[in-house]
């Protein structure tokens, strides 16, 4: 039985998800909230997502996180700081899969984000840092989303000097990706464009 309430997307990421340089309200997580203002049954948006935060801290912080939000979906957006650290994998899949266990343990359907890093670590690291994702999505039988940065990150007007994290006007850009890649499992799959016409 559903409650009346809507239900909650709880965002749990990193600087990629926190808007990092930008006002929060630029931030992609927050302008989906207004995306989704007007369709029916949309969850409501809670971006807990923390610049430089790795695996482990995301994990820290999940269980106040849950308690306070009682989700009904989490989306896990880490790794890629581990990754630009040079963490282990195994350190990586081990902090993800505990995520994933306590997201679960808290009767929240846990959606993994996949995540790449550049490819200056070597491809010996670069592809087994990528293949954590759908390996523990196969394993724990959740869903695997694409990762929105694959579509901005070779177009140098959408990316801060940097090189690593979108500018404002990437925002609206990733915003409507992550959208239509949420839409199947929030239970909105088709709204969006309904709502658009």
């Amino acid at each position: 039985m559903r409650i009346a309430a809507a239900d909650t997307l709880l965002i749990l990421g990193d600087s990629l998800s926190a808007g990092y340089q930008l006002p929060i309200q630029q931030a992609w997580a927050t302008q989906l909230s207004e995306h989704w203002k007007n369709t029916p049954d949309a969850p409501r948006v809670i971006n807990a997502s923390i610049s430089g935060d790795t695996a482990a801290q995301g994990l820290a912080r999940l269980p106040e996180l849950l308690k306070t939000h009682q989700p009904r979906w989490v989306l896990i957006e880490l790794g890629a700081n581990d990754g630009l650290r040079g963490f282990p994998t195994t350190e990586i899949e081990r902090d993800l899969t505990k995520i994933i266990t306590l997201t679960k343990q808290a009767n929240a359907q846990p959606l993994l984000m996949q995540i790449r890093i550049t490819p200056n670590y070597g491809r010996r690291y670069t592809d087994a840092f990528s293949a954590i994702y759908p390996k523990l999505a196969q394993e724990n039988h959740i869903p695997l989303l694409p990762f929105f940065m694959e579509q901005i990150a070779t177009k140098p007007a959408l990316m801060q000097a940097d090189g690593l994290h979108p500018t404002a006007e990437a925002q609206p850009f990733i915003t409507d990706f992550m959208a239509q890649a949420l839409a199947p499992y929030v239970g909105l799959d088709g709204k969006n464009q309904r709502n658009k016409e």
